[in-house]
């Protein structure tokens, strides 16, 4: 005897359970269960397929937004979001199984696929795209990706556009590192007016700690005026020796010390007293080291003073103040206060400063006859603040964040 297999094409689970609900009904009929003149009949109504929809404006989903899955009869039981690279958008199902709505915003300019299943385990997929963004922000970061920097260096973001939405900006923003150095992010202007956040630790940074900056903007809306972002950004660095600079107007000294002991002492000329050729103050940070350049008084302003090319330079502030060679200057290193804003020291002093020099150092200047601390933003001017006023400057109420 042959025997004979019937295939059943079936679309889920619930059309298996009907086809075997009929086969139990005609078995039964064929048993003699039936009484007299009475007929056996089944009839189980199908489910119709399952289906979602996407929270659309137009034919797209605004990009910046959270997305909504919604499904038509039934729960759902799971929701899988990715985009076209494989990147998954985590979300949350509603508690009356209704609708999935993501955690984070859909990417502008993005393709998705939506995979849903629902509580009868059906499934459905539908796939949509994002609209392109009006405006575009971007950023710069100060620390590129693999460098050394010294214990005062905070990471710092500045904007190419406005950012009205700073709670929001700042939300995607952290900084880790591998002994949870304590932080915050504050937002200050940068020099060239543009909107900038800096996250500094409460006390400098411990030499050896390595630290990693994370920043997911992609998609984030920075507000009226300043447009989307559409990337993701990061940074990751370490911290070098502990090397800390002071400067004493009165003594026309610089002290540097590694490891809190003093291993050179150099004199100096600092800013003329009294007036705009006055150095700046405070505590500041060893900005970038730029060798030889060109000064010129006029871009500062302080009219037909100089213009020469200056060795050694290594940048304090925006605004011009540098430490550097001065030979012209000779006379006056550790005797009189002359320049015009900026430390200067003999070539070989200033040879010898530059080479061991790291950008992210301390820089403190003390004593009399300067013109107060710079600005935050004209440099990293945010050491002078207190801890407590620097958190202030978070938009997420000075939440300090342990990295």
């Amino acid at each position: 005897m042959s025997r004979t297999r019937r295939v059943f094409s079936v679309r889920n689970r619930t059309a298996v359970a009907a086809g075997t609900a009929l086969l139990a009904a005609s078995l039964a009929a064929c048993g003699g269960g039936a009484t007299s003149g009475g007929t056996a009949k089944a009839e189980m109504k199908p489910k119709p397929d399952m289906a979602v929809s996407v929270n659309l404006t137009g034919d797209q989903v605004k990009a910046g937004a959270p997305v909504t899955v919604t499904i038509a009869e039934g729960k759902l039981a799971s929701v899988k979001v990715t985009d076209a690279k494989g990147g998954e958008l985590p979300g949350q199902i509603s508690t009356d199984g209704k609708t999935w709505t993501s955690q984070g915003n859909a990417l502008p300019s993005a393709e998705y696929k939506v995979e849903a299943q629902n509580t009868d385990s059906q499934s459905a997929t539908t796939t949509f795209k994002t609209s392109a963004p009006d405006k575009v922000n971007k950023v710069s970061i100060n620390i590129s990706k693999g460098t050394t920097v010294g214990v005062a260096m905070p990471v710092s973001i500045v904007f190419d556009n406005p950012v009205k939405n700073k709670a929001e900006v700042e939300k995607q923003l952290k900084v880790t590192s591998s002994d949870n150095t304590q932080g915050s992010w504050g937002w200050i202007k940068d020099y060239s007016g543009r909107d900038r956040i800096d996250w500094r630790p409460k006390e400098y940074w411990k030499s050896g700690t390595d630290v990693k900056v994370e920043m997911k903007l992609n998609g984030v809306d920075s507000g009226p005026g300043g447009g989307m972002f559409v990337k993701d950004y990061g940074t990751e660095f370490k911290i070098g020796k502990d090397r800390q600079v002071k400067v004493d107007l009165n003594s026309k000294q610089m002290s540097v010390t590694e490891g809190g002991q003093v291993v050179d002492t150099i004199p100096i000329s600092a800013g003329t007293p009294g007036g705009k050729k006055a150095s700046w103050d405070g505590k500041m940070v060893l900005m970038a080291k730029e060798g030889t350049i060109r000064m010129n008084s006029e871009t500062v302003g302080l009219g037909d003073a100089y213009d020469k090319d200056v060795d050694y330079s290594i940048r304090l502030t925006w605004s011009g103040m540098y430490v550097h060679a001065a030979p012209w200057n000779t006379a006056n290193f550790g005797r009189a206060n002359t320049s015009s804003g900026c430390v200067g020291m003999s070539d070989a002093n200033a040879k010898a400063f530059f080479a061991a020099a790291q950008v992210g150092d301390p820089f403190e200047v003390v004593g009399q006859g300067s013109k107060g601390n710079p600005d935050p933003g004209n440099g990293y001017g945010e050491w002078n603040m207190t801890w407590e006023q620097w958190q202030g400057k978070s938009a997420l109420a000075g939440t300090p964040q342990v990295g």
